[in-house]
Formats: C-alpha cells, structure tokens, sequence
C-alpha cells in the first residue's frame, strides 16, 4: 500500500476541508468553480487545473469550459465540446477516471497543438460524480513534466471532485431557489398593485394588468418595478 507523506495528508485535508466549506457557503457559482480549480491546482502541483459542466439544456447535451485558474489564453477562451468528443467527454460518459502520461502520444486528446504551446504532458480526468451516480462535470489536471499519477493523487482529486460536485449541487439549488422566492414576491407585488388600480382607476383584472404591461414597455422597467411604484404612489395618496 502506497504510503501517504504528512505533509501531502495535510493538504489533501485543507483541500477537503475548504470544498467543504464551500458546501455550505452563498457563494455565486462561478467564485465556487474558481474556488474548486484554485484548490485543486494547489494540492496536485498542477499547471493547468480545469473544471468542465455538462449543460443539459443544449440539444445535445454538450460539455463547456467553466472555470480554470490557467492564465493562458489559448485555454481559457470560450469551449464547448459535445459528450462524444475528446478524453473530456470520454472521462464524463464512462465516468471512469482517465490518466494519460503524454497527451501528445493519446489518441482521444485532440488538442496537441494546445498541448505542445503550452507544455502540457501528463494528465488525470475525473467525473464529477453525484451519490445518486451522475456525472455533473469532469476535472482536469495537466502536468508540465511526465508523471505517473499515484494512488494517493488519484483518491485525493476524486476526493476534492465528489466534494465539488455536492458543492455545485448546492449553488445551483441556492440560485433556484433565490429565483422561485423572487417570482413569488414579484407575483405577490403585482396583484397587489392590480387590486390597487381596480380600487382607483376601476379596471378589471385583465385590464389592471394590461395597464401595468404597457406602463412597463413603455418606461423600459421591469413589471416588478412598475407594480411597486403603483403601491408607492398609492401610499402616498392614502397618506
């Protein structure tokens, strides 16, 4: 059995310990992705550490870049790949962890020409994976040297990826559930801002909120912000 260093146990504990942290945190999705590809980075040694997100809603699914703490631009603009292509969708519909020693030697790595500007040469793929068994995402770690990922390094990202991807699960539940509150809200404003305008302008239900659609068009205002000014207006004239 491999033996793990101290010092390597150490980080492999902050590493887990500061996803963790995120878990429970309010931040934005996209400080929590530059968070997991930071920590990550740091704890393997990495040259380039990248976080990829399936997104659902494109027909087909496809694989994008989100979040990487490389600063070459040749990475960091905008990709998107489709779930068949390259070791990134290979490593997400298999969800098997991909280690691959020379990239520029691997068949299901298309991005050589990347690699050579960029001395990339080893490199580990992990699903990100849900206790349910679906695959969210996939992280990346490239090396500029060879190197032959241990054990210990393997068990550590997948570690820090099953914590990233409960994480993410979370941020993503938090922003849903910060949008179905402000619906909730906007709704209730509004039909307090109809029973207003039937009480003072004698409009039907349909007509109240047609006056305030038109209101909202015509000012370049959200329907939101025109409801709420109708209840300020009619505060002022109750006063």
């Amino acid at each position: 059995m491999e033996k793990i260093l101290p010092q390597v146990y150490d980080q492999y504990i902050k590493a887990l310990m500061n996803i963790s942290q995120a878990i429970t945190s309010d931040l934005f999705i996209e400080d929590l992705l530059k968070l997991i590809v930071m920590v990550t980075a740091k704890v393997t040694d990495s040259a380039i550490c990248s976080l990829w997100m399936i997104d659902e809603d494109e027909k087909p699914p496809m694989i994008k870049l989100k979040a990487t703490q490389a600063i070459a631009p040749e990475y960091v603009k905008d990709r998107a790949l489709y779930l068949n292509e390259g070791v990134v969708g290979y490593v997400a519909t298999t969800k098997k962890t991909l280690l691959i020693r020379d990239v520029l030697k691997n068949r299901r790595f298309k991005e050589k020409e990347m690699a050579r500007k960029l001395g990339l040469v080893s490199m580990m793929g992990i699903p990100l994976m849900l206790k349910d068994d679906r695959v969210i995402g996939v992280l990346n770690c490239f090396t500029s040297t060879p190197h032959d990922f241990s054990e210990t390094e393997v068990n550590l990202v997948t570690a820090v990826s099953n914590q990233a991807a409960l994480a993410i699960l979370n941020a993503e539940l938090m922003v849903k559930t910060k949008v179905i509150q402000e619906e909730l809200e906007t709704r209730k404003i509004v039909d307090r801002a109809k029973e207003v305008l039937m009480l003072r302008r004698n409009l039907k239900v349909e007509e109240a909120y047609r006056w305030i659609q038109k209101k909202s068009m015509n000012s370049r205002k959200s329907i939101r912000q025109v409801a709420e000014a109708v209840l300020l207006s009619d505060e002022l004239y109750s006063d």
